[in-house]
């Protein structure tokens, strides 16, 4: 039986290593009297390299996130997850939802934490604070929009099965990012209703770049391979999370040029 981990460097490694390798490692920052654990992973080689933010599932910064800040790395980006709980909070699958909610209430608060991480991705010295987009995955893919919807200064933010919440009105006028939205049509937390809520409250700021793929057939989490339960519409889904990640690639180069 393939394990967990021989997923996530199968993963990896359909990104080649550069010559020099990448350097990568957690990182400490803080904030609001309280330390986050994040992790950063870069090229060896000098930059500077266009900066990705990547936001966490509702677990938190697990070796799934540090894969694909190596991932990202590796395709000569200066990555760094962000950490929205706090370096004391990894939360075991049964109370990740009750965490994650939290955040879902005080949107301010969430906002917050994601600015921050945000500005501790420009501090690094390997990234170009011109060329910079943010990532995220579930609970890290609804959140790169809440970033957006701040005015942040991100050139592009891509969901990769997030919720699509909407802001309140005219809030989608703050949006300077290019938008990329990585959607299962079989997403019981993103159902139609609420894709065309979100598609429509984007139409508001007819300046917005954005794009929704849908991925016949493909539930929730559909790029988590550990994500098997599909009685509660989460399943890992290898063509769409393939698709997925090159469709992000494609986006990514068009963005940076």
């Amino acid at each position: 039986m393939t394990t967990y981990a021989q997923n996530l460097t199968e993963i990896l490694d359909r990104e080649a290593l550069p010559a020099g390798g990448i350097i990568s490692g957690d990182v400490d920052y803080a904030a609001d009297g309280l330390v986050f654990r994040g992790y950063h992973a870069r090229p060896a080689a000098d930059g500077p390299y266009p900066g990705v933010l990547v936001v966490h599932d509702w677990l938190g910064v697990t070796d799934y996130v540090r894969m694909r800040c190596d991932m990202l790395a590796r395709l000569g980006y200066s990555a760094f997850a962000a950490d929205v709980y706090g370096a004391d909070v990894r939360p075991a699958p049964r109370d990740a939802a009750a965490v994650a909610g939290g955040f879902y209430r005080d949107r301010a608060l969430w906002r917050r934490r994601l600015t921050v991480a945000f500005d501790r991705l420009l501090a690094e010295p390997s990234v170009d604070p011109a060329r910079t987009a943010a990532i995220g995955y579930c609970f890290g893919g609804t959140s790169v929009m809440e970033l957006a919807r701040t005015g942040a200064a991100v050139d592009a933010v891509v969901s990769f099965h997030g919720g699509l919440l909407t802001g309140p009105e005219g809030e989608a006028a703050r949006i300077g990012a290019k938008v990329l939205v990585l959607h299962g049509a079989a997403d019981p937390v993103a159902p139609d209703e609420a894709l065309l809520a979100f598609e429509n409250d984007l139409r508001t700021a007819p300046h917005i770049d954005w794009q929704i793929v849908t991925y016949a057939n493909a539930m929730h989490a559909f790029t988590l391979p550990e994500a098997n339960a599909p009685e509660r519409g989460a399943l890992f889904d290898a063509t769409a999370e393939r698709r997925s990640w090159t469709a992000m690639k494609t986006f990514l180069s068009e963005v940076f040029g």
